[in-house]
Order: C-alpha cells, then sequence, then structure tokens
C-alpha cells in the first residue's frame, strides 16, 4: 500500500489570477491586525497558511502568539471571505490539465489511497476541492496550514490519523508526498516519506526543484499511465 499526500496549489489546481488569495486574504488581516503587513508583496508558494500570516505581519511587531491567539477567529473569516470572492460567479480557481483523470486512476488502483497534506487552512482546502470538483478523491484525513507555522509537520500529523483511521502500521517510506514546490519535497524528506515533485507550479524551475533531489519528478499530471508507472517504482 502507498498513501498519497497530495499538495493543492501549483500541483492539482491553480488560481486563475495569480495572487488570487490576496483578494481574501488582506482584507481579513486588516479586519483583525490592522494590517496585511508585508502581504502584497510576498510570494508564498509552499508556505503554510499560518506561516504566510506571520511572515506578513512579523514586520509589524505581531508574533506567533499573537496570531495563534487569534487563530479560530481568522479561519473562520478566512473561510467566509474566501466563499464570498469566490461565489461571485467569476471562476477562480482551474483544475491543471490531467489531474482530475489522474486521481480517478489512482481512486481505481488497490495499491492507492489518497489524502491532502496543503499548506491551506482545512476550510480553505475543502472549499478548492469541492469548488473544482475533486472533493470526492481524498477520503483519507490529512493535515493542514491551520495546524502549524512549519509545513514539515504537516506528513507526521496525516500519517498518524491515517494510522488510526486504517488501523494499519505503517511505515514512513509508504507516504508519497506529491508537489510543486521544494517545501513539499523539504516536508516529505523531514517524515521519511517519498517526494515526488510536479513541474506545474508557477514560481520554481525545474533545476530549482531537481536541486532538492525528490525521488522523482513529473512534468505535470497530463500522462496518467506514465504518472501510475513513476509511483509504482517508489
Amino acid at each position: 500500500m502507498r498513501i498519497l499526500l497530495w499538495d493543492i496549489d501549483g500541483t492539482l489546481i491553480h488560481s486563475v489570477k495569480t495572487g488570487g488569495y490576496k483578494e481574501y486574504m488582506i482584507p481579513v488581516l486588516e479586519e483583525i491586525f490592522g494590517t496585511s503587513g508585508r502581504l502584497p508583496e510576498m510570494r508564498v508558494s509552499g508556505m503554510t497558511d499560518l506561516q504566510i500570516v506571520y511572515e506578513a505581519l512579523s514586520i509589524e511587531g505581531i508574533s506567533q502568539d499573537d496570531i495563534i491567539a487569534r487563530a479560530e477567529v481568522l479561519v473562520s473569516r478566512l473561510t467566509e471571505e474566501a466563499r464570498r470572492v469566490t461565489g461571485n460567479g467569476i471562476k477562480f480557481f482551474e483544475v491543471l490539465p490531467g489531474a482530475r483523470e489522474t486521481l480517478e486512476a489512482l481512486a481505481a488502483h488497490p495499491r492507492y489511497e489518497s489524502a491532502l497534506v496543503t499548506g491551506n487552512i482545512k476550510p480553505m482546502a475543502e472549499l478548492k476541492m469541492e469548488l473544482v470538483g475533486l472533493d470526492q478523491f481524498f477520503t483519507l484525513p490529512g493535515a493542514f496550514g491551520d495546524e502549524s507555522h512549519d509545513r514539515r509537520d504537516l506528513p507526521a500529523r496525516a500519517a498518524e490519523r491515517i494510522r488510526s483511521y486504517l488501523q494499519l502500521d505503517l511505515a514512513p517510506e509508504q507516504f508519497i508526498v506529491i508537489g510543486d514546490t521544494p517545501n513539499d519535497i523539504d516536508c516529505a524528506r523531514h517524515f521519511g516519506a517519498r517526494a515526488v515533485a510536479v513541474g506545474t507550479g508557477r514560481f520554481y524551475s525545474r533545476e530549482e526543484i531537481m536541486a532538492c533531489e525528490p525521488d522523482a519528478l513529473l512534468p505535470d499530471l497530463v500522462d496518467t499511465q506514465m504518472v501510475v508507472e513513476t509511483l509504482g517504482k517508489l
């Protein structure tokens, strides 16, 4: 058995507009903390939402403890604002080519089960998957960006839940993290999982990804057979 831990943004979907998340995150940070700090100019690919908030606001003297103290209202308001922004009739997210077909093939394969391990807060991850119609493919509990400032914590959190859910003693090497950034590879290595990089992210070149030494690199998810064969070697 192999458990596939999927990143979302840049791996399965894209925002139609680069940096579109700022349309709902900036006003929420300004509402709760009185500032969005340096978020308008930040590049945040591969970071957890809590990490994004801290790195944006630390310049204003706002600490991790300040953010954690308001995490509940932050998560609630981000989700509400995202639903408002993405529900206005404009197509906000799009499924990357081949992602749906690949998830369908893997769901039908006896070796694989899938979960989300993403920097998105849990309600945001669920909203994105709901909006693009991919939510049915993630049957296992995952781990999300409202749980830690450090993305490296997330695979272990997901694995603990999955082991309990399946009642199986799964080794770290039975997990495969699939993502588009160096942080995805780093979090896989930190946990002891395999790492598969997908070259569909907007911010990192093939050379930058390969420098992180993933176990495999896929140009995209278009060739479903190649994806399945690549995973089968891990």
